[in-house]
């Protein structure tokens, strides 16, 4: 649970040592107790419960072992893009490190500041790791590396950057939705930080739409025999995607549940907000879920042969290409403006041209006062013997 929301009621503030009135009427500053704890409706709370220490190192531990495996798997795979989904793992990792050490500090705000935004960021890695995935999958199955006319390297790069997108989105509401913050300022973060779950999401069903066209396309292929059926539908495209279905579900479950906690208002007729044990059942759970699942199926495993990663091209030769292309284009341009030129530009002259007659010496050009037939045959007044009137009566 999100140590930085609190109630509407409570402006959070430094940690004063003795009770006082605070300049707000609607809470007061709290004695610090045992590890910092103070009631959530003090001024100087920043948790909305009382963070339980063990869990957090336990989470912490289950977290950090299922990023050490899939290290070990990039590694073991070669899969360089495997970066993303460790990230995840590593932010899911700190972040409950940092909720285990603020357990016990509980006036530290930047345990409780950090511990939020790596909390509520950290699925957002797991969910471009699906997207990088799935164009991989794509480009390995698909005979012409394309989906309802998408190209996986298109894909790929398209739903990688909606995703920073919403990435900074929700980073600005978690930003200023901290512990530090006043009531009218968290109650603005979580409004953008819904925004940015709406839009995650969104994506999320475009994303799914392109998976279903890819399964329909997958069983195509295999009842015309150009595509391998295997035995068992934890191998090839079908473990592939059938995992990948799984794990954008549970995003999915995860993104409504933070739309419910914070779209009933952190007040006390929504509970959600105010028991720790929400945030371990419906967030960091599906997640840890989700790194399992990628670990279990990783795509190193599933995706094989000479397709089963996007074509890497160097920076130098992308900026080469692109050079010539628009050299290329300058090029087309000026021939263009060339060949204008050499067909004229009176519009009298084009439409001469479009009817001259056509033949032979069509392409040649119309001059009455050369052509050779009518000076020399048709018409000679100076006694031409090619023509004779009196001749032409006989």
């Amino acid at each position: 649970m999100p140590s930085s929301l609190a109630p509407s009621s409570t402006i959070a503030s430094s940690s004063p040592s003795s009770t006082s009135s605070s300049a707000d009427a609607s809470c007061t500053t709290a004695v610090p107790g045992k590890y910092g704890y103070v009631p959530a409706d003090a001024c100087n709370s920043l948790y909305n419960f009382n963070p339980a220490f063990a869990p957090a190192v336990a989470t912490a531990v289950l977290f950090g072992l299922l990023t050490l495996t899939h290290i070990v798997q990039a590694v073991l795979y070669k899969k360089r893009y495997a970066w993303v989904i460790i990230m995840a793992g590593i932010w899911e990792t700190v972040a409950f490190v940092l909720h285990a050490l603020g357990a016990h500090d509980q006036q530290n705000s930047g345990y409780a500041t950090a511990y939020t935004i790596l909390f509520l960021l950290a699925p957002l890695w797991i969910n471009g790791f699906v997207y990088m995935t799935f164009a991989r999958t794509v480009y390995c199955y698909e005979p012409n590396h394309t989906v309802w006319k998408v190209k996986a390297v298109g894909m790929s790069k398209y739903f990688v950057w909606a995703d920073v997108a919403t990435f900074i989105v929700q980073a600005i509401g978690g930003v200023m939705a901290v512990p530090t913050a006043s009531a009218n300022v968290v109650k603005t973060g979580i409004d953008i930080y819904m925004a940015g779950l709406g839009c995650q999401e969104f994506f999320i069903l475009i994303f799914i739409g392109l998976m279903i066209v890819f399964h329909r396309d997958c069983l195509r292929l295999e009842r015309e025999g150009a595509l391998e059926r295997h035995p068992s539908i934890l191998r090839g495209w079908r473990g592939m995607l059938y995992t990948l279905y799984v794990v954008l579900f549970l995003i999915s479950f995860r993104l409504f549940y933070r739309i419910a906690e914070f779209g009933g208002g952190v007040k006390p007729s929504n509970p959600v907000p105010f028991h720790e044990v929400y945030g371990y059942l419906l967030d960091a759970l599906p997640m840890g879920a989700c790194l399992l699942f990628l670990a279990l199926m990783h795509p190193g495993r599933l995706l094989r042969g000479p397709y089963s990663d996007l074509p890497h091209i160097p920076r130098k030769e992308r900026k080469a290409a692109k050079q010539a292309a628009k050299q290329a284009k300058k090029g087309e341009k000026a021939q263009r403006k060339v060949d204008k030129q050499q067909l004229g530009t009176g519009k009298g002259h084009i439409e001469m041209q479009q009817i001259l007659p056509s033949g032979d010496n069509s392409s040649a050009e119309y001059n009455p006062v050369s052509n050779t037939e009518y000076n020399n045959t048709a018409y000679n007044p100076h006694g031409n013997t090619a023509y004779d009137p009196l001749r032409s009566y006989a």
